[in-house]
């Protein structure tokens, strides 16, 4: 065995037992819409005396994690993202609004003398210049408050305790100046008449009265409460009084705090999506495994082999790199499986042409050969498709950044599996005497039957490049402006702003009868959707809390029963940016991928990728208009991902064109792009037919919240197929014609002087010949 294929052997060795270790003794990180739970995003606000900066971020920042600590929630994630987000994961909770309420109160304690009772019609008032204010007590009696004299910075903890009677209050533990202070505001009160507003002491959280004790009798005028705590008596339960104790505890925010997302995902739904992506994996890679066997027998079931070695090879990275795996980077990891057979095929293909053009053929150097000459276009279409994973964790949020990294490491172990694990598999096998004796049976030493077919005809398709670039124009355009034009684009809460709620219901419902309901409940605008037999999705602006609850109450009774297995919120402001983010991930990518190949090739190939990814898009876009499918934040991953197919798909044939340029020849560019196209068809359809055979299977079994994922790439991989040859190709012949000059050509060789004046001599006469014959 030669050096290189020891080495080549030991390393992936290395790697597999190296996967298999951290895979074995690693559990997976996943995300909230996997595991269960509730993601809030609150952005911080500037107040009257404080700018929200990234200082004041990173202090309310650890006030929120302080809070959270406190709330006793199994492994909590806090971090900030940009200036002023901070992003709060909470494993298990499952009821978002009461969590946002507690982290969002600034927590702002204060303690004031009751000066009066005034009009019970009154509203609450701002404080004036000195500090006075009127505002409900806990009975809803209006109360003039002098400005206040202590705060929660005076107050050492607080506990929340049972009263004898069973009943709930906080008491504080008061230090250094809250204890003379709290003594000097007592006192003050003890001199007030038996029964007199003044008697009273208000303690406010955040500009409400939270209670308004009155000072006992037994204490002395002047003299006031002594000692080191007080308590806040009220209608509490446990958890109000709890929720208390935390606040004052976490201390006061820094800067007010919004919340301007928040997510929330049952148990039930997460394991449903692992079960259903898990089944789709399975599927997909066993209708992957055996087309690939079928097309290139022995090396195509090593092949299958390796797609083992890469979904052990991605899985160890993303738990090692310590990723989070939501729901979209499942379907990520999944889709790889589709893609990771590409590098094979290209390789597979290349050996077959290296097998068939040898005159003496053997199939160690063929193989060899084919590794070599493949690797410049598994490169090119590889960092296609890492620009675009790229893109999406630098320009994504949230569980579409997940999929960005999963897709990111699966491209990168699709190629170690290909180029490393297979290659170790091939060399051995193609090495055996029993192969060697039966070559056919390697997979590489016949030409295919898509190209013996192709082999019998000689098609001139770049004659009709104007013809084809038209008719494709036309249809992408045609679809894309006719659907936005005649049904709209249905976005989704991501990029409009609003609450989205999805219920499994006991009983399955209709949604027509849903929106009847709800608009008869005063919910005219609610969209209303079923994603499955018992699932209802209804999406509306920012419902109230007894909005939402009437919004539930009519569900659970047309559904006889129903439980929220999903709960989304996106701020206006945040679904603004969310659009603009958008936009600028696709121009970023096209810019980006454009750039790329021209570097790669010449300017004029990325232009030609570019009009093609373009092509792509608007098909993708006007097909989701025409069915009514929802864009959101999921929809602009596969959008990304359409487009690195796309370019991944275009780089291969014009990889193809510039190894043929290179070769000495009278042919028209337009015939070399001929040569090119039908050279590639093989890998096209045979990677086109693995890609989606797993994309069926992600549409089939990988449940509603990936049907519209899996339904977006099937469209854009089948259009990107298609464009390669119709767009791509023939616009870079177009530009390349236009714009670089053609070859000199070289002057045919001048016919000797003719002695006969240009007269043919007739058959069996010598030029001497008078005719003469014996």
């Amino acid at each position: 065995m030669p050096r290189a294929t020891k080495v080549r052997a030991l390393f992936a060795l290395a790697i597999l037992a190296m996967s298999t270790y951290i895979a074995a003794t690693m559990p997976p990180r996943l995300g909230l819409d996997l595991r269960g739970g509730t993601e809030i995003v609150l952005e911080t606000r500037d107040s009257p005396t404080a700018k929200a900066d990234r200082d004041a971020t990173d202090r309310t920042l650890e006030v929120l994690r302080r809070r959270v600590d406190a709330l006793g929630v199994s492994e909590p994630t806090l971090v900030r993202s940009g200036e002023r987000r901070i992003i709060v994961e909470l494993p298990g909770v499952q009821d978002p609004r009461r969590a946002a309420e507690v982290l969002g109160r600034t927590a702002q304690l204060t303690f004031h003398p009751v000066l009066d009772v005034v009009d019970p019609t009154g509203a609450p008032t701002a404080a004036d210049a000195e500090g006075r204010q009127v505002l409900p007590d806990e009975s809803g009696r209006m109360l003039k408050l002098d400005a206040s004299r202590m705060t929660g910075a005076d107050v050492d903890r607080a506990r929340a305790l049972l009263d004898p009677a069973g009943g709930r209050h906080v008491t504080l533990d008061l230090r250094g100046r809250g204890e003379r202070a709290w003594a000097a505001l007592t006192a003050d009160a003890a001199c007030a008449p038996s029964g007199s507003p003044a008697r009273r002491v208000a303690i406010a959280l955040d500009g409400r009265v939270v209670s308004s004790p009155q000072v006992e009798q037994s204490v002395r005028c002047g003299t006031g409460i002594l000692g080191g705590s007080t308590r806040i008596t009220g209608d509490f339960d446990k958890r109000a009084a709890r929720e208390l104790a935390l606040l004052i505890n976490g201390g006061a925010l820094p800067v007010p705090v919004e919340t301007v997302e928040h997510r929330t995902v049952g148990p039930t739904l997460g394991e449903r999506a692992i079960e259903a992506a898990m089944w789709a994996a399975i599927v997909g890679a066993a209708l992957t495994a055996l087309f690939i066997a079928c097309v290139y027998r022995l090396l195509g079931v090593l092949a299958a082999l390796a797609l083992v070695g890469y979904g052990l090879i991605a899985y160890a990275a993303l738990v090692g790199v310590g990723a989070t795996l939501t729901l979209p980077g499942l379907a990520g990891f999944v889709l790889a499986v589709g893609m990771a057979v590409d590098a094979n095929v290209l390789v597979f293909e290349r050996a077959r042409e290296e097998y068939l053009a040898r005159t003496a053929p053997a199939l160690r150097p063929s193989l060899t050969r084919g590794f070599r000459n493949a690797f410049g276009a598994v490169a090119d279409s590889n960092v296609t498709t890492l620009i675009a994973a790229g893109l999406l964790f630098f320009l994504a949020d949230g569980p579409v950044r997940g999929f960005g990294v999963t897709l990111g490491i699966g491209v990168l172990a699709s190629m170690v599996s290909a180029l490393v694990v297979t290659r170790v598999l091939a060399e051995f096998a193609v090495t055996r005497a029993a192969v060697r004796r039966r070559p056919r049976i390697s997979g590489i030493a016949h030409a295919g039957r898509v190209r013996e077919w192709l082999g019998r005809r000689d098609p001139n398709l770049m004659r009709y490049r104007r013809r084809m670039m038209a008719v494709s124009g036309v249809l992408a355009l045609g679809l894309a402006v006719s659907g936005v034009a005649v049904r709209g684009v249905d976005f989704g809460v991501e990029f409009t702003g609003g609450r989205l709620v999805e219920y499994a219901t006991t009983q399955a419902v209709d949604p027509d009868r849903a929106r009847a309901a709800l608009a008869d409940a005063g919910f005219p605008k609610a969209v209303v959707q079923a994603s499955g037999d018992h699932e209802l999705t209804v999406r509306t602006g920012k419902p109230t809390d007894a909005e939402e609850a009437r919004i539930t109450a009519t569900v659970v009774e047309l559904g006889h029963g129903a439980e929220k297995v999903r709960d989304e919120f996106i701020g206006p402001s945040l679904g603004k940016e969310l659009r603009l983010k958008a936009t600028i991930a696709l121009g970023v990518a096209l810019a980006a991928q454009m750039a790329y190949l021209a570097v790669r090739f010449r300017w004029t190939f990325g232009v030609a990728a570019v009009v093609a990814m373009a092509h792509d898009v608007l098909i993708v876009v006007g097909a989701f208009a025409w069915l009514g499918r929802t864009v959101d934040a999921v929809f602009l991953a596969a959008l990304l991902t359409v487009i690195g197919y796309s370019v991944n798909d275009s780089v291969v044939v014009f990889d193809r064109i510039r190894e043929l340029r290179r070769a000495p020849s009278e042919r028209s560019l337009a015939r070399i792009a001929d040569t090119a196209v039908f050279q590639t068809l093989p890998r096209t359809v045979n990677t086109g037919s693995g890609a989606l055979f797993v994309l069926i299977a992600l549409a089939v079994l990988g449940g509603d919240s990936l049907a519209d994922f899996a339904l977006a790439l099937l469209i854009g991989v089948v259009a990107g197929t298609v464009s390669t040859v119709t767009v791509a190709t023939p616009a870079a012949v177009a530009l390349e014609s236009r714009t670089t000059p053609a070859p000199p050509r070289t002057p045919r060789p001048q016919p000797s002087p003719d002695p006969h004046g240009g007269r043919v001599p007739r058959p069996g006469r010598t030029p001497h010949d008078n005719g003469a014959r014996i």
